[in-house]
């Protein structure tokens, strides 16, 4: 009997055998999939970083390359958007924007769709789409101040004071959205409210510019049919 130890215990050795080849393979798959992601993560940053720069074509380039190797990267997919956006090619962002899925309810998807409508002056329509992006996002303060912004221009200041008080609560040193909420409670006739916003200003030569560009945009936006000082409070 001893004959047939020796071959059992081998075989049972044997069906045990490719287990570690089996968790091998999958920790390589898993050290496989982590450098894909970091390599992809990376790729994102510079190209961000080159946008925040200054430098669209740079990113655009760098788009170029990393859709090669991730083509139906969304996040890549609203960059591109949003770069073309950057340096005026309105036509080339609608061209982009359309290769994001309809079904893409993404509060960044739903914002970049705004951006072109906006790009395009059409105020209402990226209205709509920067409210729905802000139902997604109900955090992201440029969203809400996207909003506040479009709603302004659309002839809504009552409802833009109270979309960029709403961003400006979430982003207070902002000078964007200040700026914004200055010029829509000016819009709105509130010009007491909009000239102790800008008394809180300690630099004399930028709130005497600030006072210059609002007048001017408020000039700018009446003459387009955008907004008209409202006599009401």
């Amino acid at each position: 009997m001893m004959r047939y130890l020796l071959p059992v215990t081998t075989l049972a050795l044997a069906g045990l055998a490719p287990m570690p080849a089996m968790a091998a393979d999958r920790s390589d798959r898993t050290a496989e999939a982590q450098e894909e992601n970091s390599t992809r993560t990376l790729y994102m940053t510079l190209i961000r970083q080159a946008r925040s720069d200054g430098r669209a074509r740079a990113a655009l380039a760098y788009l170029d390359d990393f859709d090669r190797k991730y083509p139906s990267d969304s996040d890549a997919r609203v960059l591109r958007v949003n770069c073309l956006l950057d340096l005026d090619q309105t036509e080339a962002a609608r061209t982009a924007m359309e290769r994001i899925p309809s079904n893409d309810r993404s509060g960044q998807a739903l914002a970049v769709r705004g951006h072109v409508l906006a790009a395009e002056g059409q105020w209402p329509q990226a209205a709509v789409q920067y409210a729905a992006a802000l139902q997604a996002s109900p955090a992201d303060a440029f969203i809400t101040n996207a909003l506040g912004y479009a709603r302004l221009r659309s002839g809504q200041t009552a409802e833009a004071v109270e979309t960029l008080r709403a961003a400006r609560d979430l982003v207070p040193d902002d000078m964007v959205v200040r700026n914004n909420l200055i010029l829509a409670l000016t819009l709105n006739g509130r010009l007491g409210e909009a000239d102790a916003m800008m008394s809180g200003m300690t630099d004399a030569k930028a709130k005497a510019q600030l006072r210059q560009q609002v007048a001017g945009e408020v000039a700018r936006i009446a003459a387009a049919g955008g907004g008209k000082p409202s006599l009401g409070s």
